[in-house]
Protein backbone atom coordinates (compact mmCIF):
# COMPACT_ATOMS: atom_id res chain seq x y z
CA UNK A 1 0.00 0.00 0.00
CA UNK A 2 1.59 3.34 -0.87
CA UNK A 3 1.72 6.31 1.41
CA UNK A 4 -0.95 8.50 0.19
CA UNK A 5 -3.79 5.64 0.12
CA UNK A 6 -2.44 5.09 3.90
CA UNK A 7 -2.99 8.44 4.62
CA UNK A 8 -6.62 8.48 3.24
CA UNK A 9 -7.77 5.18 4.82
CA UNK A 10 -6.55 7.18 8.24
CA UNK A 11 -8.36 10.10 7.62
CA UNK A 12 -11.52 8.15 6.70
CA UNK A 13 -11.36 6.11 9.48
CA UNK A 14 -10.56 9.09 11.87
CA UNK A 15 -13.46 11.49 10.41
CA UNK A 16 -16.19 7.81 10.95
CA UNK A 17 -14.91 8.13 14.62
CA UNK A 18 -15.48 12.32 14.99
CA UNK A 19 -18.65 11.51 13.28
CA UNK A 20 -19.76 8.86 15.41
CA UNK A 21 -18.58 11.16 18.52
CA UNK A 22 -20.90 14.13 17.02
CA UNK A 23 -23.73 12.08 17.96
CA UNK A 24 -22.98 11.51 21.51
CA UNK A 25 -23.55 15.15 22.07
CA UNK A 26 -25.32 14.34 25.63
CA UNK A 27 -22.02 12.23 27.00
CA UNK A 28 -19.75 14.78 24.99
CA UNK A 29 -20.84 18.34 26.04
CA UNK A 30 -20.80 21.55 23.94
CA UNK A 31 -17.61 22.63 24.17
CA UNK A 32 -16.51 19.13 22.85
CA UNK A 33 -18.86 18.65 20.37
CA UNK A 34 -18.19 21.88 18.69
CA UNK A 35 -14.53 21.17 19.05
CA UNK A 36 -15.00 18.11 17.24
CA UNK A 37 -17.54 19.26 14.63
CA UNK A 38 -14.86 21.76 13.21
CA UNK A 39 -11.76 19.09 13.54
CA UNK A 40 -14.46 16.89 11.23
CA UNK A 41 -15.25 19.51 9.19
CA UNK A 42 -11.19 20.22 8.59
CA UNK A 43 -10.61 16.91 8.23
CA UNK A 44 -13.04 16.58 5.07
CA UNK A 45 -11.02 19.44 3.27
CA UNK A 46 -8.30 17.53 3.92
CA UNK A 47 -9.98 14.78 2.16
CA UNK A 48 -11.40 16.30 -0.50
CA UNK A 49 -7.77 18.18 -1.56
CA UNK A 50 -6.48 14.87 -1.67
CA UNK A 51 -8.88 13.53 -4.04
CA UNK A 52 -9.00 16.72 -5.79
CA UNK A 53 -8.27 14.47 -9.29
CA UNK A 54 -11.49 13.27 -9.08
CA UNK A 55 -13.66 16.57 -9.33
CA UNK A 56 -11.34 16.69 -12.43
CA UNK A 57 -12.03 13.74 -14.29
CA UNK A 58 -16.21 13.73 -12.87
CA UNK A 59 -17.96 13.57 -16.42
CA UNK A 60 -15.18 12.01 -18.37
CA UNK A 61 -15.36 8.57 -19.45
CA UNK A 62 -17.94 6.01 -19.96
CA UNK A 63 -21.39 6.46 -17.09
CA UNK A 64 -22.11 3.02 -15.50
CA UNK A 65 -24.05 2.43 -12.03
CA UNK A 66 -20.93 2.92 -10.30
CA UNK A 67 -19.88 6.21 -11.51
CA UNK A 68 -23.23 7.17 -11.42
CA UNK A 69 -23.45 6.69 -7.84
CA UNK A 70 -20.06 7.55 -6.77
CA UNK A 71 -20.81 10.94 -7.98
CA UNK A 72 -24.23 11.35 -7.08
CA UNK A 73 -23.19 10.13 -3.06
CA UNK A 74 -19.82 12.09 -3.24
CA UNK A 75 -21.74 15.57 -4.40
CA UNK A 76 -24.60 15.00 -1.64
CA UNK A 77 -21.95 14.17 0.80
CA UNK A 78 -20.44 17.49 0.12
CA UNK A 79 -23.59 19.43 0.32
CA UNK A 80 -24.43 18.22 3.37
CA UNK A 81 -20.80 18.90 4.98
CA UNK A 82 -21.18 22.38 4.31
CA UNK A 83 -24.91 22.67 5.29
CA UNK A 84 -24.05 20.99 7.91
CA UNK A 85 -21.28 23.48 9.19
CA UNK A 86 -23.24 26.32 8.27
CA UNK A 87 -26.11 25.76 10.22
CA UNK A 88 -23.75 25.04 13.33
CA UNK A 89 -23.26 28.52 13.56
CA UNK A 90 -26.61 29.83 14.14
CA UNK A 91 -26.61 27.47 17.07
CA UNK A 92 -23.15 27.63 18.20
CA UNK A 93 -22.51 28.24 22.10
CA UNK A 94 -18.46 28.63 21.91
CA UNK A 95 -16.72 29.09 18.96
CA UNK A 96 -18.93 30.94 16.62
CA UNK A 97 -21.02 32.72 19.52
CA UNK A 98 -19.36 36.29 18.55
CA UNK A 99 -21.24 35.49 14.93
CA UNK A 100 -24.50 37.75 15.35
CA UNK A 101 -26.56 35.04 13.47
CA UNK A 102 -29.64 33.44 15.91
CA UNK A 103 -32.27 31.42 14.62
CA UNK A 104 -31.68 28.61 16.96
CA UNK A 105 -34.92 26.18 16.57
CA UNK A 106 -34.76 26.23 12.76
CA UNK A 107 -30.52 25.82 12.46
CA UNK A 108 -31.21 22.98 15.21
CA UNK A 109 -33.79 21.28 12.45
CA UNK A 110 -31.47 21.56 9.90
CA UNK A 111 -28.34 20.55 11.67
CA UNK A 112 -30.04 17.42 13.04
CA UNK A 113 -31.23 16.76 9.51
CA UNK A 114 -27.68 17.13 7.49
CA UNK A 115 -25.90 15.44 10.56
CA UNK A 116 -28.25 12.05 10.08
CA UNK A 117 -28.07 12.39 6.44
CA UNK A 118 -24.25 12.87 6.67
CA UNK A 119 -23.93 9.89 8.54
CA UNK A 120 -25.60 7.63 6.20
CA UNK A 121 -24.16 8.91 3.02
CA UNK A 122 -20.81 8.34 4.93
CA UNK A 123 -21.68 5.19 5.52
CA UNK A 124 -22.79 4.59 1.90
CA UNK A 125 -19.55 6.31 0.52
CA UNK A 126 -17.67 3.80 2.81
CA UNK A 127 -19.45 0.71 1.44
CA UNK A 128 -18.70 1.92 -2.20
CA UNK A 129 -14.85 1.61 -1.32
CA UNK A 130 -14.83 -0.81 1.45
CA UNK A 131 -13.46 -3.65 -1.10
CA UNK A 132 -10.45 -1.24 -1.08
CA UNK A 133 -10.77 -0.20 2.25
CA UNK A 134 -10.71 -4.36 3.54
CA UNK A 135 -7.97 -5.03 0.76
CA UNK A 136 -5.37 -2.45 2.50
CA UNK A 137 -6.37 -3.72 5.39
CA UNK A 138 -5.68 -7.06 4.70
CA UNK A 139 -2.14 -6.48 3.01
CA UNK A 140 -1.33 -4.07 6.20
CA UNK A 141 -2.17 -7.09 8.65
CA UNK A 142 -0.54 -9.84 6.04
CA UNK A 143 -4.42 -11.77 6.09
CA UNK A 144 -4.74 -11.81 2.06
CA UNK A 145 -8.02 -14.68 2.20
CA UNK A 146 -10.71 -16.11 3.89
CA UNK A 147 -11.46 -19.86 4.53
CA UNK A 148 -15.14 -21.33 4.12
CA UNK A 149 -15.45 -20.85 8.03
CA UNK A 150 -14.41 -17.06 8.27
CA UNK A 151 -16.41 -16.57 5.33
CA UNK A 152 -19.68 -18.02 7.22
CA UNK A 153 -19.01 -16.72 10.41
CA UNK A 154 -18.50 -13.20 8.77
CA UNK A 155 -21.98 -13.37 6.29
CA UNK A 156 -23.36 -14.38 10.16
CA UNK A 157 -21.86 -11.44 11.55
CA UNK A 158 -23.03 -8.90 8.90
CA UNK A 159 -26.68 -10.29 9.59
CA UNK A 160 -26.30 -9.59 12.89
CA UNK A 161 -24.91 -5.57 12.81
CA UNK A 162 -28.12 -5.30 9.98
CA UNK A 163 -30.49 -6.70 12.48
CA UNK A 164 -29.51 -5.02 15.10
CA UNK A 165 -29.16 -1.37 12.84
CA UNK A 166 -32.94 -1.47 11.72
CA UNK A 167 -33.91 -1.95 15.47
CA UNK A 168 -31.58 0.83 16.38
CA UNK A 169 -32.92 3.50 13.63
CA UNK A 170 -36.40 2.70 14.88
CA UNK A 171 -34.87 3.17 18.37
CA UNK A 172 -33.59 6.41 17.41
CA UNK A 173 -36.18 8.05 15.48
CA UNK A 174 -33.64 7.72 12.35
CA UNK A 175 -36.51 7.89 9.97
CA UNK A 176 -38.19 11.10 11.33
CA UNK A 177 -35.00 13.14 11.36
CA UNK A 178 -34.40 12.28 8.07
CA UNK A 179 -37.20 14.06 6.80
CA UNK A 180 -37.12 16.61 8.96
CA UNK A 181 -40.21 15.20 10.84
CA UNK A 182 -38.35 15.54 14.45
CA UNK A 183 -39.49 15.70 18.16
CA UNK A 184 -36.91 16.04 20.98
CA UNK A 185 -35.15 12.65 21.78
CA UNK A 186 -36.53 10.74 25.40
CA UNK A 187 -33.14 11.00 26.57
CA UNK A 188 -32.53 7.54 28.96
CA UNK A 189 -29.79 8.52 32.02
CA UNK A 190 -28.72 4.84 32.08
CA UNK A 191 -27.44 4.56 28.64
CA UNK A 192 -24.23 4.29 28.26
CA UNK A 193 -22.17 5.69 25.32
CA UNK A 194 -21.45 2.42 24.61
CA UNK A 195 -24.55 1.58 23.66
CA UNK A 196 -25.06 4.32 21.53
CA UNK A 197 -22.03 3.81 19.61
CA UNK A 198 -22.96 0.34 18.85
CA UNK A 199 -26.04 1.39 18.07
CA UNK A 200 -24.91 4.27 15.16
CA UNK A 201 -22.20 1.63 14.15
CA UNK A 202 -24.67 -0.74 13.33
CA UNK A 203 -27.39 1.59 11.43
CA UNK A 204 -23.76 2.63 9.50
CA UNK A 205 -23.19 -1.05 9.07
CA UNK A 206 -26.72 -1.24 7.18
CA UNK A 207 -25.86 1.19 4.06
CA UNK A 208 -21.97 0.55 4.48
CA UNK A 209 -23.09 -3.95 3.62
CA UNK A 210 -25.87 -2.71 1.19
CA UNK A 211 -23.61 -0.44 -1.03
CA UNK A 212 -20.96 -3.36 -0.70
CA UNK A 213 -22.83 -6.13 -1.67
CA UNK A 214 -25.38 -3.98 -4.31
CA UNK A 215 -21.82 -2.95 -6.11
CA UNK A 216 -20.71 -6.71 -6.26
CA UNK A 217 -24.09 -7.79 -7.65
CA UNK A 218 -24.31 -4.74 -10.31
CA UNK A 219 -21.18 -5.52 -12.29
CA UNK A 220 -22.27 -9.12 -12.99
CA UNK A 221 -26.16 -8.03 -14.41
CA UNK A 222 -24.07 -5.80 -16.57
CA UNK A 223 -21.92 -8.49 -17.93
CA UNK A 224 -24.99 -10.65 -18.23
CA UNK A 225 -27.50 -7.70 -20.11
CA UNK A 226 -24.02 -7.21 -22.58
CA UNK A 227 -23.90 -11.14 -23.18
CA UNK A 228 -27.61 -11.61 -24.48
CA UNK A 229 -27.27 -8.37 -26.42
Amino acid sequence: MNRNMLIKLVIDFVMTVLMLVEMAYRFTGNMLHELVGVSLFVLFIVHNILNRRWYQTIFRGKMNVRRILNITVNLLLLVMMVVLMISAIPISRTIFVFIPIHNGLIARQIHTLVAHWGLILMAVHLGMHWGMIIGGVGKMTGITGMNHIHTIVLRVFVVLIVVHGVQASFDRNVGSKLILYYTFDYWNPDESVIKLFLDYLSIMGIYICGMYYVLKIAPKKEKTKAVEE
